[in-house]
């Protein structure tokens, strides 16, 4: 790089700086953030070694616009690589992430749940296998582009959302385990997207102007039921379109083409011409289950795999108040949690919420600090079931 360029870089505030010694590996996707990420890194003077995943190949569609980990993108993280005068490698993880992310996308959404395939790629193959990789390189720390925050306490790494709200992206970290935090570096936590863009145009990145990455990378066209439909075959089946009360509406060519909330693409209303909205999804019957907008208010909901970053185990602690977030796009809403077992709880909302779908994450939060979170189930049932045994075995105590 250009000194002259270096020496007139801005002072930043940049977040959690892993310490100046051996080797830092930065995960470079082709796209503005890590590239930034790498060239700060660079910056100050850390010893880094860029590693791409070429994680899938869309053939005669890798040039296109808004992904990430193929294709085109591999090429931007070579050419800032080489830019900065780093070495990079591409590391062919592609049967991985199909195992883990594309073929749990799949099943999910048959299972009749929406999927988040950027928490599990982060869980299972960038946190999990890079890491893994990070480690036996001798390296100090991996750094990721990821728009989060983390603090080192006495009580070890906390994690913490973002100071651009806009580009917050703690929800996807949930997941996270402390060794791996431990281990993990977010320079980008502290910084604006605006600055991030004017920084990596100031030093001459070619990715300065290139679009985000879309949320589904390796569904470029956004067909997933295509996807679906090529990776199983047959899988997917017509059905009933079920008024709640029972009434039958209409016909669907497949419940993986619906999700909760949904109200585009039914073509049916109700008799009194109310708008009606998917809110349930019935895969052993293949029935999309349809209501009004009231019906999709809900007052609790059960969670599994939960997952803890807190200071203490939240299954020992009933009645637990704290914030949660049940999509990555709204705001923390106020709720109460109640482990039902090792690794399921039930979170009462204070308010209820709407459109919450099976297969999403809940995600908890204290201010703006992550505590952790679970999987949104819809095996509502035997959830309540163990609910209620619970708070007859304590009303029968006291």
């Amino acid at each position: 790089m250009n000194e002259n360029i270096i020496k007139s870089w801005p002072a930043l505030e940049l977040n959690d700086l892993p310490p100046k010694h051996g080797k830092i590996v930065v995960a470079m996707s082709g796209g503005v953030d890590s590239s930034v990420t790498a060239a700060l890194l660079v910056h100050h003077g850390y010893d880094v070694i860029g590693i791409t995943l070429q994680l899938y190949n869309h053939g005669t569609a890798i040039n296109r616009q808004g992904t990430c980990c193929a294709g085109q993108d591999i090429h931007d993280a070579r050419k800032v690589a080489d830019f900065l005068g780093i070495p990079h490698y591409v590391l062919d993880y592609e049967t991985i992430f199909k195992k883990a992310v594309i073929d749990d996308f799949v099943d999910t959404y048959l299972n009749g749940q929406t999927p988040i395939p950027c928490i599990r790629c982060n869980q299972k193959v960038k946190f999990n296998d890079l890491l893994t990789l990070a480690h036996d390189l001798g390296a100090v720390a991996l750094a990721t582009g990821h728009y989060v925050r983390k603090k080192q306490t006495q009580n070890g790494p906390e994690l913490y959302q973002a100071t651009d709200k806009n580009r917050d992206q703690s929800y996807f970290l949930f997941a996270t385990t402390r060794d791996q935090l431990s281990f993990l570096s977010f320079p980008l936590g502290n910084l604006q997207k605006n600055e991030i863009r004017a920084l990596a145009k100031m030093i001459g990145l070619n990715v300065a102007e290139k679009p985000d990455s879309q949320d589904i990378c390796f569904v470029p066209t956004g067909n997933y039921a295509g996807l679906i439909k090529k990776l199983q075959p047959g899988s997917i089946e017509e059905g009933d379109i079920v008024h709640e009360d029972g009434r039958i509406l209409g016909r669907h060519n497949g419940i993986i083409n619906f999700t909760i909330g949904q109200r585009k693409k039914l073509g049916v209303i109700n008799g009194d011409g109310e708008p009606l909205y998917v809110i349930d999804l019935d895969t052993k019957k293949h029935q999309v289950i349809v209501g009004p907008k009231s019906s999709l208010y809900r007052s609790y909901i059960t969670i599994q795999d939960v997952h803890w970053l807190g200071d203490k185990d939240i299954m020992l602690c009933d009645g637990f108040e704290l914030f949660v977030k049940i999509r990555s796009t709204v705001i923390p809403v106020a709720a109460t949690i109640h482990p039902l077992s090792k690794n399921i709880c039930r979170v009462d909302f204070i308010v209820p919420q709407a459109s919450i779908a099976p297969g999403q994450a809940c995600v908890f939060y204290k201010q703006d600090r992550v505590l952790g979170g679970g999987w949104i189930s819809n095996n509502e049932k035997v959830a309540q079931k163990i609910f209620q045994d619970q708070q007859h075995i304590v009303q029968a105590i006291s």
